[in-house]
C-alpha cells in the first residue's frame, strides 16, 4: 500500500516493488511528497523503476583505499594517516566484503559488541569516528547515498582522564635517570608543556634565544602559537649538539628526527622507580605543578594552549584549599594591616613551580 505520512517536520513516502518495502524522505512540502509518489508508481507500473541503492555498489575494501590515498595522505600528517591506515585495518576485519550501503545502524552495533569485549571504549570510539569520515566522505564524492547510518548510533561513554603526574622529588629523580640524549627531551616536555610530535618536530629555526621564546609553526589547532621559554629549557637547548645535516633539534645519528624515545624513557623510568607514567604524563606533569603552585587556571589554560577551558578544569581538584586562598586574600585586602589577622602569622607559603625550576637548574 503505498502511503504518505509525516514524522516531525518531514514527509516520507511508502510503496511496494516486488514485494519488498521502500521508504523515501522526501521534505516539509506534502505536495512535494505526493507528486515523488505518483511518479514512483508510474515507475513501476511502466516497468522504468530504477532502485537508486544499486547504484553505489562500492565495496568497503575498495573504497578504504581510496579514501587513504586521496584523503589521508594528502590532507593529514605522516604519522595522523599511519593512525588512519591503523584504524581502517581493524575495521576491515569485520566491514571486508561488505558494500558501503550495507554497513546499517545495526552492523556497527555488531561491531561494538565485538570490539568491547577486546579493547577499552576508547579505542572503539576512535576506530567509529574513522568509519563515520569515511562514511561521509563516500556521501561527498557520490559514492553512497546521503543517509549515514551513525544518526542513529551512539558512541561509548569514556573515562579519559588520567591523573598521574609526577611530584616534585620524581622529577628531580627522573632526570637524574635520563639519558644524555634523552635529558634534554624530557626537560623540554616537563617544563613547556609541549605536546609529544611538537617536541620531536621542533626545529633550531623554531628557538628564538633572544626572546625567550620557542615558536610551534603547526599546532593541533592548526594555528602558529608561540610558548615561553624558561632558563632550563634555553640552557638544555643550547646544549643539545647540532647535527650540520638536519634542521631537528633532537635527531638521530643520521639527521633524521626522533619519532620516540620509549626505550630510553622507559629505561630512565625503571632506574628511578617510577611506574604507571607515559611521555604525555610529563604534559600533564606540567599542568598539575602549574595550578598546585596557585597559577589561575586561566594562565594554565593558555600555556597548555588548550582550546576549550573544560580540558583545563580537570586541573582544577588539584588545589582544594583554591578557595581558602581567595578568602584569606579578600581579608587581607579589608582587614587593616595593623590587626592581629593580618600580622602574616598564619600566611600561605606557596612553593611555585618556577622555584622548583630554579633548584632543578642549580643541579644540572
Amino acid at each position: 500500500m503505498a502511503t504518505v505520512f509525516k514524522r516531525k517536520h518531514n514527509y516520507f513516502i511508502n510503496y511496494s516493488v516486488n514485494g519488498e518495502r521502500k521508504r523515501e524522505k522526501i521534505g516539509p512540502d506534502r505536495k512535494l511528497a505526493e507528486r515523488v509518489l505518483n511518479k514512483r508508481l508510474t515507475e513501476i507500473v511502466e516497468n522504468r523503476y530504477f532502485d537508486k541503492k544499486k547504484e553505489y555498489q562500492v565495496l568497503f575494501d575498495d573504497f578504504a583505499n581510496e579514501f587513504l590515498q586521496t584523503h589521508s595522505l594528502v590532507n593529514k600528517r605522516p604519522r595522523v594517516a599511519k593512525r588512519d591506515a591503523g584504524l581502517i585495518k581493524q575495521l576491515s576485519a569485520h566491514f571486508s566484503g561488505k558494500y558501503l550501503c550495507d554497513i546499517t545502524p545495526q552492523s556497527i552495533e555488531q561491531y561494538k559488541t565485538f570490539r568491547i569485549e577486546k579493547v577499552k571504549p576508547a579505542t572503539v570510539n576512535r576506530e567509529l569516528a574513522c568509519l563515520r569520515v569515511m562514511i561521509n566522505k563516500a556521501i561527498a564524492w557520490d559514492k553512497a547515498e546521503d543517509k549515514n547510518p551513525f544518526k542513529k548510533v551512539k558512541l561509548f561513554k569514556e573515562n579519559n582522564i588520567r591523573e598521574r603526574f609526577l611530584e616534585k622529588e620524581e622529577i628531580t629523580k627522573l632526570l637524574e635517570s635520563c639519558a644524555p640524549h634523552l635529558k634534554p627531551i624530557v626537560i623540554t616536555a616537563l617544563f613547556t608543556g609541549m605536546r609529544h610530535s611538537e617536541v620531536f618536530n621542533l626545529k633550531w629555526q623554531d628557538i628564538d634565544i633572544h626572546r625567550d621564546i620557542i615558536n610551534i609553526p603547526q599546532t593541533k589547532s592548526g594555528k602558529k602559537q608561540e610558548i615561553p621559554m624558561s632558563g632550563i629549557v634555553k640552557k638544555a637547548l643550547i646544549g643539545v649538539p647540532k647535527h650540520p645535516g638536519s634542521a631537528y633539534v633532537f635527531c638521530n645519528t643520521d639527521g633524521r628526527p626522533y619519532t620516540n624515545v620509549r626505550k630510553s624513557f622507559d629505561a630512565a623510568l625503571k632506574k628511578c622507580g617510577i611506574i604507571n607514567f607515559t611521555f604525555h604524563d610529563l604534559r600533564r606533569t606540567f599542568g598539575s605543578q602549574l595550578v598546585m603552585a596557585g597559577v589561575n587556571i586561566k594562565t594554565v589554560q593558555e600555556l597548555l594552549r588548550h582550546k576549550d577551558i573544560k580540558t583545563t578544569m580537570r586541573y582544577a581538584h588539584l588545589t582544594p584549599d583554591h578557595k581558602m586562598r581567595a578568602m584569606e586574600t579578600l581579608n587581607s585586602q579589608l582587614v587593616p594591616s595593623s590587626s592581629p589577622e593580618a600580622s602574616g602569622e598564619e600566611s600561605i607559603e606557596i612553593d611555585s613551580f618556577s622555584n622548583s625550576l630554579k633548584q632543578l637548574e642549580l643541579k644540572q
